[in-house]
Order: structure tokens, then C-alpha cells, then sequence
């Protein structure tokens, strides 16, 4: 398929947003289980999941508004996403938590098997999209680990 340099450009930011909003429902998914759990808990869940995923969410961002102004692109903003009902429970939130990064990883590892990334000659995007999947791609076995051991 034939595409121009634009539309390249757009696509590019298009999937990048795509993941960076899942990050960011991830993000509050791991803030509201915090809000559920003891202190002890919820220290353990800061250190195993928040921080890696403010991260992502954190690298994301700068990877998408990076790239929309080396290109001269209109880069939109990110909203604080919600987490859904306090009723789900901490579980559910860890969950929800771990598929949202799961598919941000999924976005990013699809956009970068297009080639597109290389194709535009730009290393800066590159080397954020490859640590944001890094960042993001063992976080499941973290949050069993801490799941496991929760109200223990």
C-alpha cells in the first residue's frame, strides 16, 4: 500500500495516542487500587506497578509530543483517564490495570512491525517506542506476584 509522508506522519501519531491512552487508563487503574489497599500494600503496588507505568505513560507523552513537533504536527493533549467504579475492588482495578498496558505494548509492538518508525528516519521515536514496551512488557508477572500476596 502506497501512502504519502503525511499520512505516514499521522498514522504514526494516530497509534501512539492510542497507546498513550491506554497507559493512562492503566495509570488510574493502579492509582484507585492504591486507594483501596493498607499502606504497607499499597507502598509494595507503588514500587512494583505505579512507578513503571507513570513511566511508560511519562515516556509516552514526550515520545508522542516529540515527534509532532521535529514534523511540525498539531500534537493533541492527554486527559487524566478514569479507572471506572471503586466497587471493582483492587483486584479488579490490578486487572484492568495490566490489560490496558498489555494493549498499549500490543499498539507499539504493531506500529513498530510496520515499519513505519524506521521508514521516517527518526531515532528519537524509535528508541521511546522501544522503552515504553520495555517498560511495560513484564508488568503482568509483577502484578501476579503482587496480587498473590495481597491481604496476606
Amino acid at each position: 500500500m502506497s501512502y504519502t509522508t503525511a499520512e505516514g506522519h499521522q498514522q504514526i501519531l494516530d497509534e501512539l495516542a492510542a497507546a498513550t491512552d491506554r497507559l493512562a487508563v492503566s495509570l488510574a487503574c493502579v492509582g484507585a487500587a492504591y486507594d483501596l489497599l493498607d499502606e504497607q500494600s499499597g507502598d509494595r503496588l507503588e514500587t512494583a506497578l505505579f512507578r513503571p507505568i507513570q513511566h511508560a505513560y511519562g515516556t509516552a507523552q514526550r515520545t508522542y509530543s516529540g515527534f509532532a513537533a521535529r514534523h511540525g504536527l498539531e500534537a493533541r493533549s492527554f486527559e487524566e483517564a478514569s479507572a471506572g467504579h471503586v466497587s471493582q475492588g483492587a483486584r479488579a482495578f490490578i486487572d484492568r490495570a495490566m490489560d490496558q498496558a498489555a494493549e498499549a505494548a500490543h499498539v507499539i509492538a504493531e506500529l513498530q512491525d510496520t515499519m513505519l518508525p524506521v521508514e521516517v528516519g527518526d531515532a528519537e521515536l524509535r528508541a521511546g517506542l522501544a522503552e515504553v514496551r520495555e517498560r511495560v512488557e513484564g508488568l503482568r508477572a509483577d502484578a501476579r506476584d503482587f496480587t498473590r500476596t495481597l491481604g496476606r
